[in-house]
C-alpha cells in the first residue's frame, strides 16, 4: 500500500523538525559560544565622553532616569506571554500541531448574521501532536480576513488567553464573503529559543572590518556585542550618538587603519478550521447597533479593498499616477534613511518618473548613497543606508553614518520630507539595543522639528517576511514583531506619520518577503505622497 504525504502533513512535519532545530540550538548553545579565558582590553581610538556599562558581553550607555523609565516601561508593553520552560526531557511530541489545532468562527449575539462594521470573532484552540489540549499559552499565531476576488483583506488581532486558546478579531469592512485564515508561525517552544537566543547569542550573526596600512592587511570581527577574549577590542563606539560598535584590533595594526565593514522550508503553517472558515457580510443597516468584541479595543490601520489600501483614521490614501506624483513632489527635497526596505521606495520612485534621474556618484548598489533629481520640476530624492549592525556586502567606513547624525546635519525646511526606516539589520539583538537606538533618532528628530516646523517626518514600520529555518535564528517574523511594537510606542504623541508595513504586508494576500512585492510597494508610496499632499476637501 503506497503512503502518501499530503501538503498539510508536510507542513507539520517541517514544523516539527523546525522545533526540534531550534531546541538542538539552545541546548548547544554552549558549544557555539566561545569560552573566554580572560576579559578583553578595550582600546579607545577616539576618547569617548561617556561611562560605559557592561550587561553580559552586551555594551550599553547609560541612560538618563526619564529614558531608563521609558525603557522599562517599553519593554514591559512588549512582553510576551510566558512561554514553557524546556526541560532536558521534553519531547517534540508535546510542542504545539498545526495539524492538530483548529480554529472556529463564534456565531455571536446576532446568530450568525454580520454586517459591514461588525467584528468577527474566531476562537483558536492549540493541540500538540499528540492530539492533547495545549494548557499554556505563547503560540505566535497571525490571522488575516481576505477575499481574493474582490482583492480585499485585513489583518486579525489575536489574543493569547494563557491556556492554549485564542481568539482573533477581525473588523468587517467590506459586503460579500470573507476567508479566515490562521497561521501558526512559531509554536511557543520556538518562541522561548528565539527569546534566549537574542539575549544570550547576540554575536550569532557578525560582521567584519578590513585593516590597511601600507602593504599590510588584516581581517577581525566586530559587532555590537563582542565576546571578551585575550584579544584586544578597537571601540568604535559614536562620540555623538553614543552607539555602540567593538571590532578585536588585528596584530600588527592599529585601529585608526580600518577602512570597510562587510558581513561574514517556510516555518509559517496554517491551522484549518473545525467548522465553516468563511462567513458572509452583509450590507450596513441603518441604524444598527454594532456589535464589537470586547477582546480587542483597537481597529487595524487599514484594509485592502479592489487591490487599493484604504486607512482608518487618519490621512485618506489618494492614488497617484507618475504625473500626480511629479505635481505632489514638485519643488521638494526627499530624504530617506535606513535599511533596504526604504531603499525599495527610492527605486520606485526613480522607476515611476520620467524627469526624475539618478546621478552616478559611483557608489555601490546595495549601499549608496544615491541621489537622483528631476531639474524641471526641482525635485530632489536621496538615500543612505543607516549606521552598523548592516548586512550588507563590503562598505567603506566613510559611508557608515548614524541617522541622528545626519538629521542633525541637515538642511531642512518647509519643502523638506525625511524618510525612516530602521529594523531589520537589529533584530538580533537584544531590545535594549533597538529601543537605545531609536531613543538617538527620536532625539534628533525632535530637534529638527524644533528647529525646522515645516519639515514632514514619516517612519515606516517592520514588514513580515519569507522563513526559512536559517532566517528564523536571525530574521524570524517574532523578532521583527517585537521591532514593530517598539517602533510604534517610541514614536507614539510626536508630530510624525506612520506607514504601517507590518499591517501592510500581512493583510495582502501576495507571499511575505523582507522586500514586499510591487503591488505593496506601490500602496506604501500612495500612503506616503498622501501624507505629503493630503486631499484637500471642499
Amino acid at each position: 500500500m503506497k503512503t502518501f504525504c499530503t501538503r498539510k502533513d508536510f507542513g507539520a512535519i517541517v514544523l516539527f523538525l523546525m522545533v526540534f532545530a531550534l531546541i538542538f540550538v539552545l541546548r548547544h548553545m554552549d558549544i557555539l559560544q566561545f569560552q573566554p579565558k580572560v576579559k578583553s582590553t578595550i582600546i579607545m581610538p577616539r576618547v569617548s565622553p561617556h561611562h560605559i556599562v557592561n550587561r553580559s558581553f552586551c555594551t550599553f550607555q547609560p541612560l538618563s532616569p526619564e529614558d531608563a523609565l521609558e525603557e522599562r516601561l517599553i519593554l514591559d508593553s512588549i512582553a510576551w506571554p510566558e512561554t514553557p520552560l524546556l526541560p532536558s526531557s521534553i519531547s517534540l511530541e508535546q510542542t504545539t500541531d498545526p495539524a492538530h489545532s483548529t480554529f472556529t468562527i463564534l456565531q455571536g449575539r446576532k446568530g450568525g448574521q454580520w454586517h459591514v462594521g461588525d467584528q468577527l470573532e474566531v476562537m483558536i484552540q492549540t493541540f500538540d501532536f499528540q492530539g492533547r489540549p495545549k494548557k499554556s499559552g505563547g503560540d505566535f499565531i497571525t490571522a488575516r480576513l481576505h477575499n481574493r476576488k474582490l482583492e480585499a483583506g485585513v489583518a486579525g488581532q489575536v489574543v493569547d488567553h494563557l491556556n492554549g486558546s485564542y481568539s482573533a478579531v477581525f473588523s468587517l469592512l467590506w459586503e460579500g464573503d470573507a476567508q479566515v485564515e490562521v497561521t501558526l508561525v512559531h509554536p511557543s517552544e520556538a518562541v522561548t529559543v528565539l527569546d534566549r537566543l537574542n539575549r544570550e547569542q547576540p554575536d550569532r550573526t557578525y560582521f567584519k572590518s578590513l585593516y590597511r596600512s601600507g602593504s599590510l592587511s588584516e581581517t577581525t570581527i566586530c559587532n555590537v556585542c563582542l565576546r571578551p577574549t585575550q584579544q584586544l577590542q578597537c571601540n568604535y563606539t559614536d562620540l555623538r550618538t553614543g552607539e555602540p560598535w567593538f571590532c578585536y584590533k588585528p596584530k600588527n595594526l592599529s585601529c585608526d587603519t580600518r577602512i570597510n565593514h562587510f558581513s561574514g522550508v517556510n516555518l509559517k503553517v496554517s491551522i484549518q478550521a473545525s467548522g465553516p472558515s468563511n462567513v458572509t457580510v452583509l450590507p450596513e443597516e441603518e441604524g444598527q447597533l454594532m456589535v464589537k468584541s470586547i477582546s480587542v479595543t483597537s481597529l487595524p490601520s487599514g484594509y485592502y479593498y479592489q487591490g487599493v489600501w484604504r486607512a482608518l483614521g487618519g490621512t485618506t490614501v489618494s492614488q497617484f499616477n507618475s504625473s500626480a506624483i511629479t505635481q505632489c513632489l514638485k519643488g521638494k527635497a526627499v530624504h530617506m534613511y535606513g535599511d533596504s526596505t526604504v531603499r525599495q521606495w527610492f527605486e520606485f520612485l526613480n522607476a515611476v518618473l520620467p524627469g526624475l534621474k539618478e546621478f552616478d556618484l559611483h557608489n555601490r548598489k546595495q549601499v549608496g548613497p544615491f541621489m537622483s533629481l528631476d531639474y524641471e520640476n526641482n525635485i530632489l530624492v536621496t538615500y543612505r543606508c543607516h549606521g552598523p549592525p548592516i548586512h550588507w556586502i563590503t562598505i567603506p567606513t566613510r559611508e557608515l553614518r548614524y541617522i541622528a547624525n545626519e538629521l542633525d546635519d541637515l538642511n531642512a525646511g518647509p519643502n523638506t520630507v525625511v524618510v525612516l526606516s530602521i529594523w531589520a539589520h537589529i533584530s538580533t539583538y537584544p531590545m535594549e539595543i533597538y529601543i537605545r537606538r531609536l531613543q538617538s533618532i527620536r532625539t534628533a528628530v525632535v530637534r529638527l522639528l524644533e528647529t525646522n516646523p515645516g519639515t514632514m517626518v514619516i517612519i515606516r514600520t517592520a514588514n513580515s517576511r519569507a522563513l526559512t529555518f536559517q532566517v528564523s535564528l536571525t530574521n524570524s517574523d517574532w523578532y521583527s514583531l517585537q521591532c514593530d511594537k517598539v517602533l510604534k510606542a517610541m514614536f507614539k504623541g510626536l508630530n510624525v506619520y506612520l506607514i504601517d508595513a507590518w499591517e501592510m504586508t500581512l493583510a495582502h494576500h501576495l507571499p511575505h518577503n523582507i522586500h514586499p512585492p510591487r503591488p505593496i510597494i506601490r500602496n506604501m508610496m500612495n500612503c506616503l505622497l498622501s501624507y505629503i499632499c493630503p486631499l484637500k476637501h471642499g
